[in-house]
């Protein structure tokens, strides 16, 4: 079992900055790749940032150029740094685990509990 947990949420002004990190602990597992997923209210959960375990990356379209996401493999953890923010990034943001059993070969697919992001204007 792998748990996530999240950390780096808040309040911020328009045009500010927050880094949110997410740290992965349990054992047996591989981290295959980590990302960020946000869903504001009455919307659908969105793809933030990906990357994986060789530093390659994928960026939702509204956050390209803002946000850039980074991965500490030797501690598991992923961070995301959110600069030039807009009352639009109000979300709940979700750190995401792609994992494999080092032991089964198995699959698995983590969430976080989920950390607050608010953007005033």
């Amino acid at each position: 079992q792998v748990r996530l947990v999240e950390s780096g949420g808040g309040l911020v002004q328009a045009g500010g900055s927050l880094r949110l990190s997410c740290a992965a602990s349990g054992s047996g597992f591989r981290i295959n790749a980590m990302a960020w997923y946000r869903q504001a209210p009455g919307k659908q959960r969105e793809l933030v940032a990906e990357i994986a375990t060789d530093s390659s990356t994928r960026y939702g379209d509204v956050v390209k150029g803002r946000f850039t996401i980074s991965i500490d493999n030797v501690k598991n953890t992923v961070h995301l740094q959110m600069n030039s923010l807009k009352p639009e990034d109000t979300a709940v943001y979700y750190c995401n685990a792609d994992t494999t059993d080092v032991y089964s070969a198995r699959a698995g697919d983590y969430w976080g509990q989920g950390t607050q992001v608010t953007v005033s204007s």
